[in-house]
């Protein structure tokens, strides 16, 4: 499995998590298609509603708490959706510029502590658990933001500084919890 994963970001890779996200956040902003049908692409009615940008951006979130995994399964997927990103994204710059996708220079991937380890194996039962009672397009929108949080967050500036707040929180999250519990006081 270790030859189909990968810790590196390439242009190509990045530029097709940035084109995914723009779309979506283009669909979010026009409002969803109202048809006979309904609401075709679970965008939840009006256009700008925040509410229809919960499940993208739990998927940015969970996607870059599996690029913080240093190991395990959630690390090892992290890994793979690059490796398939990158070559996916390599294969469409290819065809349309010409141009193959190089390396993208990145920061360190923050990485989880014990502590953050709890928030997210506790937060990967759940979903695990509530899978069959969400709904199809949620779980679309939800894999896309993982798709998207893996791919962008392992670059440097902006997205580096997204990504070692969220894995930063989690570690305190985990640790104020788990001190809260064992000793009954806030810190």
């Amino acid at each position: 499995m270790n030859s189909y994963a990968t810790n590196s970001i390439t242009t190509a890779g990045f530029a097709l998590a940035l084109g995914l996200l723009g779309a979506e956040l283009w669909r979010w902003y026009k409002g969803g298609s109202k048809g006979k049908g309904g609401d075709k692409d679970g965008g939840g009615g009006a256009a700008r509603d925040p509410k229809a940008l919960i499940p993208l951006a739990s998927g940015i979130v969970c996607g870059i708490l599996m690029v913080g995994c240093p190991a395990g399964l959630l690390g090892k997927a992290g890994g793979i959706l690059r490796w398939g990103g990158n070559g996916l994204g390599g294969s469409i710059m290819q065809t349309l510029t010409g141009k193959g996708g190089s390396a993208l220079s990145q920061a360190a991937t923050p990485t989880l502590d014990g502590y953050g380890a709890v928030v997210v194996t506790a937060l990967a039962i759940g979903l695990w658990l509530v899978r069959k009672q969400v709904a199809k397009a949620v779980k679309g929108k939800w894999r896309k933001g993982v798709f998207i949080g893996v791919m962008l967050c392992v670059s440097t500036g902006t997205a580096a500084i997204v990504a070692q707040t969220v894995v930063g929180g989690a570690n305190s999250l985990g640790h104020q919890a788990l001190t809260t519990i064992t000793t009954g006081t806030l810190t």
